[in-house]
């Protein structure tokens, strides 16, 4: 059974009818009923033929006989003013754990890091190098936003209306509007190297690498598709262009990440391997809600 695709068979309704269904699984249960009524009835159903009946039975009958009239019902004092917190504080935690844990001082010091290296004369190459580093940023900020290793309250996040794929896309939107800004910023104020790729060269395949990493957890898990797509850049690019090219000057290393960047051909490749990605996590958006998805962790 799935919050969306599937109904309540008799079995879940029972389970949860008679408090056996794990906590989690009720949050999804809840979060289920809350948009179906023919699942709500089978609830119902269940509830009244548990061991519990009578008593629900009795606590209704009491109910009705009070709203009838036949109880006096007592009026709500006023209710105490409830503080709400700031728009500001409201907004670093809908932007998920990345934004309010290390990854972001980290994402600031690459990019300081780099202007120093590079105005400084003791690292020509850190244009090249932040190009090669860039992509893997949003992936760790997708892996620390989502998931019971980072966000302690996950499991009612996930099961919440707003939980699941949506609150996911929400999180990961937010690292890559910072990161997209800040590593651009960046490698704009690094001196030019004639013939290699622009500063905003690594952004497609940044897209396509982040796109990936969410349409593979769906299968695995949101930080071990990030392990898996941030390997596959370690071992296709970043270690094979590190060893082939490290110790060129920096105008032949940069042109040497022309092909991989900023050519024609790449940029299309990058951007139909950003669009199947997208199309794949699409499809799989409801496993995202499923009972049996695998654990964030």
């Amino acid at each position: 059974m799935t919050a969306h695709r599937h109904h309540l068979d008799t079995a879940v309704a029972t389970r949860y009818a008679t408090g056996e269904l794990p906590e989690p699984d009720s949050w999804q249960v809840e979060r289920h009923l809350e948009g179906c009524g023919a699942c709500a009835a089978r609830v119902s159903a269940a509830a009244r033929a548990s061991a519990a009946g009578p008593t629900l039975a009795a606590v209704r009958s009491a109910l009705l006989a009070e709203v009838a009239g036949l109880a006096p019902v007592p009026e709500a004092g006023p209710a105490a003013p409830v503080r709400a917190p700031g728009r500001w504080r409201r907004l670093r935690w809908a932007a998920g754990p990345a934004l309010r844990g290390p990854w972001l001082p980290a994402v600031t010091g690459v990019c300081l890091v780099a202007l120093v290296l590079a105005h400084g004369g003791a690292f020509p190459q850190a244009r090249t190098a932040l190009l090669l580093l860039a992509p893997l940023l949003p992936l760790a900020g997708v892996a620390l936003s989502y998931g019971p290793h980072t966000d302690p309250l996950h499991e009612l996040t996930a099961t919440s209306p707003g939980g699941g794929l949506r609150l996911l896309l929400v999180r990961s939107a937010a690292v890559l509007a910072v990161c997209v800004p800040a590593l651009t910023v960046a490698g704009a104020l690094l001196p030019a190297v004639a013939g290699g790729p622009g500063p905003a060269a690594w952004l497609l395949p940044a897209l396509a690498l982040t796109l990936g990493a969410l349409a593979l957890g769906s299968y695995l898990g949101c930080r071990n598709a990030v392990a898996v797509a941030g390997g596959l850049w370690s071992l296709g690019v970043l270690a094979p262009v590190t060893v082939r090219y490290g110790a060129l000057p920096a105008e032949q290393l940069a042109q040497a990440l022309t092909p991989l960047f900023s050519s024609p051909a790449a940029q299309a490749g990058w951007a139909g391997a950003a669009v199947c990605c997208a199309a794949l996590l699409a499809v799989r958006r409801h496993s995202f809600d499923s009972f049996d998805r695998p654990e964030f962790s």
